[in-house]
């Protein structure tokens, strides 16, 4: 026989499932690990041989908000264990500073310190910190022993300030000097909404931001993350400026990074891929002077293959076209980064981008930026001035010609994007 459950009775039940059910933990920000580089390269690494008894304090610009948060730390190319004495999060302020009232500190384990093994990452505990979407957080790590900074981000286009002593918890911190990388910090966490989608955005520098206003937010995925607040989807950047397709020095090769950077994201949607001008123009400059010329075949057969990855683990991939770039870095110690041959195979590769129909859809960032009255180059309103870089107004024309449906495959495209069966 049917008995009326006790309303009282209902509403307990239901409070213990609510509190039962699992926490949906989303990435809100990224910055793709790298290691270390030798001294024989053209670029210097641009941090100290070692970091010791000093605390670095870096920001974050967030996509979408929540009502937690936790860090990811990395010591993925370390060769002895990371020492982490104390870690903080707060709000950020400018010039360092953080709001001393939203000032938490970040556990591990329910431990102030940790001790993070060699190749490994170190997720902290929960904090209850509301984060806002598109606003920033400051983390505070406190080195206590010689530590060399063997994982890093080389092209933050944010300010890291470093200072003696552990002044994790300080208001304002008084820094000896300043870096333009980071150092550990591989991503930020926030308790979200299960629907919840993130869009990854896989590249080199122009991905990264170069030559974009440093602690701006001005990257183009900056400016998709402002479009997208609001919409449940985290939009998350995993440039590495000088990374390539298909090999390494600057980062690890694209095909090698793309299950980390891309598919392990927590509800992963989709990719961009705007990558391959490196592969392209890196032969016979001083970035990499022996190597021989890229061939349009082997960069298609890499694509395919991140194509073939992503829709087995069911995200949708976009394709961008490589942008202009003649006149590249040709008054630097990188000339002959453009040439005849390169411009060439750079027009190839965007036919089969445009018109092999092989990525679920195409952002044509070619078509956007280029000079109508000369098509190897920017339009001079986007470009940095280096002649391979947008500057803020040509990423953000590059986040703007992006049809939002399209991109996560929510309903047909109405401009700019290019649908493509498959």
């Amino acid at each position: 026989m049917n008995k009326l459950v006790c309303p009282t009775v209902l509403a307990a039940l239901l409070m213990t499932a609510s509190a039962a059910a699992p926490a949906h933990w989303a990435t809100t920000w990224t910055a793709s690990p790298q290691p270390l580089w030798t001294g024989d390269f053209v670029l210097p690494t641009n941090v100290p041989y070692h970091l010791w008894n000093q605390t670095v304090r870096q920001s974050a610009r967030v996509s979408i908000g929540g009502r937690r948060v936790r860090v990811l730390l990395s010591n993925e190319y370390g060769t002895q264990p990371l020492r982490i004495g104390a870690a903080r999060i707060a709000s950020s302020a400018p010039d360092g500073r953080i709001v001393t009232a939203s000032d938490h500190p970040l556990t591990f384990g329910g431990k102030t310190s940790v001790t993070i093994p060699p190749g490994a990452p170190m997720l902290s505990d929960p904090v209850e910190l509301e984060v806002k979407a598109l606003s920033e957080v400051t983390v505070s790590l406190y080195l206590p022993e010689p530590t060399p900074p063997s994982t890093f981000h080389w092209d933050a286009r944010q300010t890291t300030y470093v200072g003696a002593g552990d002044q994790t918890s300080s208001t304002a911190i008084n820094a000896d000097t300043t870096l333009s990388t980071r150092v550990f910090l591989s991503a930020i966490q926030v308790e979200a909404a299960p629907a919840t989608r993130a869009v990854v955005a896989l590249g080199d520098s122009i991905t990264d931001g170069n030559m974009s206003t440093v602690d701006g937010n001005t990257r183009w995925p900056d400016f998709l993350a402002h479009r997208l607040a609001g919409q449940d989807v985290a939009v998350l950047n995993a440039g590495i400026s000088g990374a390539r397709l298909l090999q390494d020095r600057m980062g690890s090769n694209a095909l090698a990074r793309f299950d980390r950077d891309v598919l392990s994201q927590p509800g992963v949607a989709a990719a961009v891929v705007l990558i391959g001008i490196n592969d392209i123009a890196w032969n016979g400059t001083a970035f990499a002077p022996t190597d021989p010329a890229a061939r349009a075949e082997d960069l298609i057969d890499g694509y395919r293959q991140l194509i073939a990855r992503a829709r087995t683990r069911g995200v949708r991939i976009v394709g961008a076209t490589l942008t202009p770039f003649e006149g590249a870095l040709q008054d630097t110690p990188m000339r002959g980064y453009y040439g005849a041959d390169k411009e060439r195979l750079r027009q190839a590769v965007n036919a089969w981008i445009r018109d092999s129909g092989e990525f679920d859809a195409v952002l044509d960032f070619d078509k956007v930026t280029r000079d109508p009255s000369h098509p190897q180059r920017f339009l001079p309103a986007y470009d940095s001035g280096d002649h391979l870089h947008p500057g803020d107004a040509g990423y953000r024309a590059m986040a703007e010609s992006i049809d939002l449906r399209e991109l996560l495959g929510d309903e047909p495209a109405v401009h700019p994007l290019t649908s493509r069966a498959h």
